[in-house]
């Protein structure tokens, strides 16, 4: 079964003294692309992190972020009185005295550098243990909706598939007719000509021309390519870039058949068979 790459995961945890918010988003790629957007105090984790999103999703443009919002009345960031106090010191000796209160010169004291300290917060394994549940329960989501995605895109697969066999078979019951009427163009502007020649000698080389005109091998193999594609998306592995290589070989027989046709009826089926397969390349970029 195929799975797309395009999926969506989210989980939230609600922690005593935070709440984090873990995302995960993931667009078609060639290879597997992974950025993520983590605190520093979990950045000792990101290796881990990275290795369990490329097991999970092995191809695609990945962003993967943890946003974590303080809901406790405690902060990591503090005023630093001694710095603090300093600067208003010197601000002191500097203004001229009753142009300023102390207000202003608190204000202008706390805009100075350092006066602010923000204590590094080191991480709670407990906590970390918590949050990698989430992440767990993010990629279960977004591998679900990967999966949901995939279905529509293997039914609309199998529609144009279908659809291509079905002009396929246009080709087939075409062909004969299609021989003749190139006898018969051959034959009428010989007339024309209003010239002797050797019947045996116009034999072979009629027969040497639609020789090249023969289109049996294109139309088998096709007809091979077609149910390999089918025999493929429905295996138990998402193989995106071997469908990809029989779809480009399914293109290739299609431009084959169209440049022997020689036969106006018969172009307009293989347009048909080129625009169903066009959809089919848009969207198969898309899948795992």
């Amino acid at each position: 079964m195929i799975q797309s790459m395009t999926g969506y995961g989210k989980s939230v945890l609600q922690l005593p003294t935070k709440k984090v918010t873990i995302e995960i988003k993931s667009l078609n790629s060639k290879n597997l692309d992974i950025n993520t957007r983590i605190p520093s105090y979990y950045k000792e984790k990101e290796l881990s992190i990275r290795k369990k999103l490329a097991s999970a999703l092995v191809r695609g443009k990945v962003d993967f972020s943890i946003y974590v919002e303080i809901t406790a009345d405690e902060t990591s960031s503090s005023i630093n009185k001694a710095v603090v106090n300093k600067y208003i010191d010197q601000l002191r000796d500097i203004v001229v005295v009753g142009t300023s209160d102390d207000v202003k010169l608190l204000e202008m004291a706390v805009r100075m550098p350092d006066a602010l300290k923000t204590e590094r917060e080191e991480l709670d394994e407990n906590e970390w243990s918590e949050i990698e549940n989430h992440i767990d329960t993010a990629l279960k989501d977004i591998v679900q909706y990967r999966t949901d995605e995939a279905a529509s895109l293997e039914n609309d697969f199998k529609q144009r598939i279908t659809n291509i066999k079905s002009c396929l078979a246009q080709v087939h019951e075409m062909d004969g007719e299609r021989i003749e009427n190139v006898k018969q163009r051959l034959g009428k502007a010989l007339d024309e000509l209003k010239v002797e020649v050797d019947e045996n000698r116009f034999e072979q080389e009629l027969i040497y021309y639609l020789e090249k005109l023969d289109i049996n091998e294109e139309k088998v193999r096709l007809a091979n390519h077609l149910d390999y594609f089918l025999q493929t998306l429905d295996t138990s592995d998402s193989n995106g870039k071997k469908l990809g290589f029989i779809v480009q070989e399914i293109g290739r027989e299609i431009n084959t058949t169209g440049s022997k046709a020689n036969y106006a009826p018969l172009q307009k089926v293989v347009i048909q068979m080129k625009d169903e397969l066009e959809k089919i390349k848009e969207q198969i970029l898309n899948v795992l």
